[in-house]
């Protein structure tokens, strides 16, 4: 039980998942097909191989900005009732084949109406897409259970609109609300009538915070529109100051040593819970960490922060779910018992009702990891 979790291993381990983007997530060779099928011409390359590479090196550039400018060429080919219940489709499908056994999966229906399609018209064909693709992991013995969220653009005008849209859809499939986008200049305080509408009508949202921008981004999202949860979050280590290495140098990363000395917005955070949504391979990626050795993620697990791990974007970071854990696994040693800490994490912060989120913690997660750690020599 002490020999690390290899790759493969922590591919058959059941996982759940927060925050994954569908426009994030394509497969390469999806991308040229439908680019062939709607007339797109501006893909930087038609070989499938090639354009998984340069998504990778346009977004590794460390600025969130030029990582989002990556976004066009995919949801370029996003803009048709097919291309959306394909994709769908191949989401679910793909993360299931990963060990997912429960996801969330954020999109912004706003920006898929170039085609003609209405919004209510996106929001069917991408549930349409999700439920054929959990069907056919059901069929496949991978079972999947995803939920939608609809996100809204920080710099758009239409967050009350695509609030009362989640909340229209929340009984077929749409689990929540989220915004997104560039953070500086942006605050989500500007959406402040979307976040009361929501909390009137008892729905859930997350608010990406703390990637782009600082600990203000954060303390708005928490205190002005009363986020369920943090997209990313990252920045809460501004409000921590570390001082286990010089204090207890040999305090393994599940101690809560007592070695760190919190701020109030971060002291917030812990005591109440809050999920982080935290994608460790994007983050570098974006900037909002310098490494993955650097990450923020092992300090927030030593201090019990409610972390979860989590994707982002699939095709950009060239990742899966399992290859997110196994990256932490080897700079963090972390086990199997940190492994299904942070999948119970995020099963205790889904945007489900408290007896779904239980049964899937105790009837997947639990036993998965279960046979998977006494499994291990």
């Amino acid at each position: 039980m002490s020999q690390r979790p290899s790759l493969a291993d922590i591919r058959r381990a059941p996982k759940a998942l927060l925050h994954d983007h569908l426009d994030g997530g394509l497969r390469p060779r999806t991308i040229v097909e439908l680019a062939d099928a709607t007339g797109y011409t501006g893909l930087p390359t038609r070989d499938p191989d090639e354009l998984a590479a340069w998504f990778l090196a346009a977004s590794q550039s460390g600025a969130l900005n030029r990582y989002l400018e990556t976004f066009g060429h995919t949801v370029a080919v996003m803009q048709t009732r097919a291309s959306l219940v394909r994709v769908a489709t191949e989401c679910a499908e793909d993360l299931a084949a990963d060990g997912v056994v429960y996801a969330e999966v954020r999109y912004a229906p706003e920006l898929h109406l170039e085609g003609g399609l209405s919004l209510d018209e996106v929001i069917e064909a991408v549930q349409e897409g999700l439920t054929e693709g959990a069907q056919r992991a059901a069929r496949q013995g991978t079972p999947i259970r995803v939920g939608a969220l609809l996100t809204a653009m920080r710099h758009a005008a239409r967050s009350r609109e695509i609030a009362e849209l989640a909340v229209r859809y929340r009984d077929v499939g749409v689990a929540g609300f989220d915004i997104a986008g560039a953070e500086a200049g942006y605050p989500p305080t500007r959406h402040l009538d979307a976040f009361e509408y929501l909390r009137r009508e008892n729905a859930h949202f997350t608010i990406h915070a703390g990637e782009g921008f600082g600990l203000p981004s954060i303390w708005e999202a928490l205190q002005w529109c009363g986020a369920d949860r943090l997209g990313h979050g990252v920045r809460i280590v501004d409000d921590i100051e570390d001082l286990a290495e010089s204090a207890a140098p040999d305090a393994g990363p599940g101690t809560l040593s007592g070695t760190a000395k919190l701020g109030r917005l971060a002291g917030y955070v812990r005591d109440k819970r809050i999920p982080l949504e935290m994608c460790p391979t994007s983050n570098v990626h974006t900037g909002a960490a310098p490494s993955i050795e650097r990450h923020p993620i092992g300090l927030l697990r030593r201090l019990r922060f409610r972390v979860t791990v989590n994707t982002d974007n699939r095709l950009q970071s060239a990742t899966t779910l399992s290859e997110e854990f196994a990256k932490l696994v080897e700079v963090f040693d972390y086990g199997w018992d940190d492994l299904e800490w942070f999948n119970v994490n995020a099963m205790k912060s889904a945007f489900l009702p408290f007896d779904q989120r239980l049964s899937i913690i105790n009837g997947h997660i639990k036993p998965g990891f279960a046979r998977l750690a006494w499994a291990a020599p």
